[in-house]
């Protein structure tokens, strides 16, 4: 064989390498392009379409993004969404937590058979809810919180995070608080975060003002929490309102989007706005076992 027919060959064989190393670089980039574009950001997540216009014309009182930067949430966590009722932040969740997380949502089925009966209609709808859109919520699993006991949520020990908005109230009212909080230590690992959004209720009230009128101190909801075994990680006064003197004859129940009073004093209560809340960042100690 002659000196340019070698040359000839190396130099295809070179050509070929080239091509090779380029195919697998684009096949890279194509790869991390489509894993990116399955991760939304939090920000999207926020602004997708899955969300409701009626659920979306909330934020200016519950303010999703900055509560759960606050929490600390991340795309790949375990989370624990508690009472979610119609599905107000599984919105936001399930998509956000969808490629690379896992969302557990546990509706609150009351220890009282006829508010069991109640509550009924509604997880039926949250399921379908649910149904209807796979592309969403297809990863999302579906538990339960009954009297103390998480179900179909994942192995104790195990979840990074556990959320509840506004559900504190309902468990003072039916006297399962504390026993909740301790089913909420017990499914996070050492260093999980439990994050709580509360109606807030001005020093001082009374607890059955508290079972009343829906508002509850900070105090209470901080000593609760350090009994069951958490450790107060952060304040924030994201979901504040000065506005709310929260005095209503209907308790927090008078004001937006309830309006218990139907229409009187309704435009008094449309410039108050939301409820104001406490939101608060709970951790279960590192070195728990």
């Amino acid at each position: 064989m002659t000196i340019a027919p070698l040359r000839q060959a190396a130099a295809r064989r070179l050509i070929l390498a080239v091509a090779a190393s380029c195919s697998l670089t684009l096949l890279s980039a194509f790869a991390v392009s489509s894993e990116a574009a399955e991760t939304p950001t939090l920000a999207a997540a926020v602004a997708g379409p899955q969300r409701s216009d009626a659920n979306r014309a909330r934020d200016t009182y519950r303010h999703p993004e900055q509560t759960l930067q606050f929490f600390g949430l991340t795309d790949r966590q375990t989370v624990i969404e508690i009472a979610p009722g119609a599905g107000w932040y599984t919105e936001i969740l399930a998509p956000y937590l969808h490629a690379n997380g896992k969302l557990y949502e546990a509706p609150y089925i009351s220890a009282d058979p006829k508010e069991a009966d109640n509550e009924a209609p509604y997880l039926a709808r949250f399921r379908q809810k649910l149904a209807k859109d796979p592309a969403d919520y297809g990863h999302v699993s579906v538990g339960s919180l009954n009297a103390g006991h998480l179900e179909g949520v994942g192995a104790p020990g195990t979840a990074d995070m556990v959320l509840t908005f506004r559900n504190i109230h309902n468990w003072i009212k039916d006297g399962y608080l504390d026993a909740n909080l301790r089913a909420f230590y017990a499914a996070l690992k050492p260093g999980g975060v439990l994050g709580v959004e509360e109606h807030r209720a001005k020093p001082g009230t009374s607890l059955q003002q508290t079972i009343d009128t829906g508002y509850v101190t900070e105090d209470y909801v901080i000593e609760h929490a350090r009994a069951a075994g958490f450790e107060l990680a952060g304040r924030s006064e994201i979901n504040a309102n000065p506005r709310d003197t929260k005095n209503y004859a209907k308790g927090v129940w008078a004001l937006p989007p309830t309006y218990a009073d139907g229409d009187h004093d309704k435009a008094r209560y449309t410039t108050i706005g939301e409820s104001d809340r406490m939101t608060l960042r709970f951790v279960k100690p590192a070195t728990a076992h």
